[in-house]
């Protein structure tokens, strides 16, 4: 199915971007949101992002008149009636979500598809309140979607394969880079990333390094910033919602730092607040509240790796292999372009490879002992090394050589 028309409701930041994401390709887009108030910041986002194009000298100032002239502002529906394909990026709620797609289904045409942009929350749930769930469909873009070129494509359990192919061609003609995603709480990215900074939070609390030490010690590995730069950029809320979905899914292994609780409490949201793990000036409160956590974990801290934080995203990353939830390509593409992992390694799947996957279960089982069960390495690589699948030194291992 052509996409004519697309529609995007919830004009925040998330909202505003992908809506000019669509209207950069050439096709007009409707923004809605509950009040005019929304609806106008949202367009005045858009507007920045292609002033700043035109500002470095990208595109002129006619050109961008042509791409707003593409948006649609609206606090209704009445737009709709022609729309293909609608994305919603509201409230991350599943009853907030359903609503608005209950509310769609009764406006849109029974052709149109019902993307879903959220994170971490179930497609097959939220497709579950609507009549027509063979054209509900995860459509997951990453922040700024103006710059990140990935996008996740998850189908629900009653998402027909029309549906699929139609969101992936439609995300393929806004110049993204599509990988099909089986559902699975976290999706792929997200759920690779979690245990990543989780980890990282989980060395900060154990005493083992500053976080100054772990973000440098992380961007020297290659990678584009430190997890605790990164956790105060997504927000810490944010992180710590995500990371107790995880845990609900996926049990212990996944069990969320203590730390990324505390700060919630303490309304240190990362940089929308102006302070996280990070802040300007002195901080008091947080050395306080990490001493406050040794001393009830009674921890004895390990010299700290950049390992202890990859490690886990490779683990993980195997287990979604084992479960299907994307092929070996796909997960390296998706963290290449997702996450920001070092290119020139190729993705956590390629790094095993390279590093060896007997080396990577050894040291797994290492700091499963010193760590706990959390690092337990995954049925698949043990297989691997049993059968001499390494890795790159036998020319065969998640890749062939």
């Amino acid at each position: 199915m052509y996409i004519y028309k697309a529609a995007v409701i919830g004009a925040g930041t998330m909202g505003a971007q992908i809506a000019q994401v669509i209207s950069y390709s050439g096709l007009p887009v409707v923004l809605k949101d509950v009040s005019q108030e929304s609806v106008d910041k949202g367009l005045a986002t858009i507007r920045k992002i292609y002033q700043s194009r035109v500002d470095k000298g990208k595109m002129t100032a006619a050109d961008m008149q042509q791409k707003l002239a593409l948006v649609t502002g609206a606090t209704n529906y009445d737009e709709f009636k022609d729309v293909d394909l609608v994305i919603e990026a509201v409230f991350e709620d599943v009853k907030v979500k359903q609503k608005v797609f209950q509310e769609l289904e009764a406006v849109l045409p029974e052709s149109a598809i019902l993307a879903t942009n959220t994170s971490a929350l179930s497609i097959s749930a939220i497709g579950s309140a609507v009549k027509r769930p063979e054209k509900l469909v995860g459509l997951h873009f990453f922040n700024p979607a103006h710059v990140m070129k990935l996008v996740e494509v998850i189908p629900g359990l009653a998402t027909s394969s029309e549906t699929i192919d139609d969101t992936v061609a439609f995300a393929e003609s806004l110049r993204k880079i599509p990988v099909r995603v089986q559902e699975c709480a976290g999706f792929l990215v997200n759920r690779l990333l979690l245990p990543y900074l989780n980890e990282a939070a989980l060395a900060l609390q154990d005493g083992a390094a500053s976080m100054k030490e772990i973000d440098q010690a992380l961007t020297s590995a290659g990678m584009p910033m430190g997890p605790f730069t990164l956790l105060d950029m997504i927000g810490i809320d944010v992180s710590q919602k995500v990371a107790h979905i995880l845990h609900d899914a996926y049990g212990p292994r996944m069990t969320a730092a203590e730390i990324l609780d505390e700060l919630v409490k303490r309304k240190r949201l990362g940089q929308k607040v102006g302070k996280g793990f990070y802040m300007e000036g002195e901080d008091a409160e947080l050395p306080a509240l990490l001493a406050q956590i040794q001393k009830v974990r009674g921890t004895k801290p390990l010299k700290f790796t950049p390992e202890r934080l990859i490690l886990p995203l490779i683990n993980e990353a195997v287990i979604c292999l084992q479960e299907g939830v994307a092929t070996p390509t796909d997960i390296d593409i998706a963290m290449v372009a997702g996450m920001g992992f070092p290119q020139d390694k190729g993705g956590p799947l390629h790094l095993a490879d390279a590093i060896g996957i007997d080396v990577v279960t050894a040291e797994l089982t290492r700091l499963s002992r010193e760590l706990g069960p959390r690092f337990w390495p995954a049925p698949m690589l043990k297989r691997m090394v049993a059968a001499n699948y390494l890795g790159v030194k036998t020319k065969k291992g998640f890749f062939t050589y």
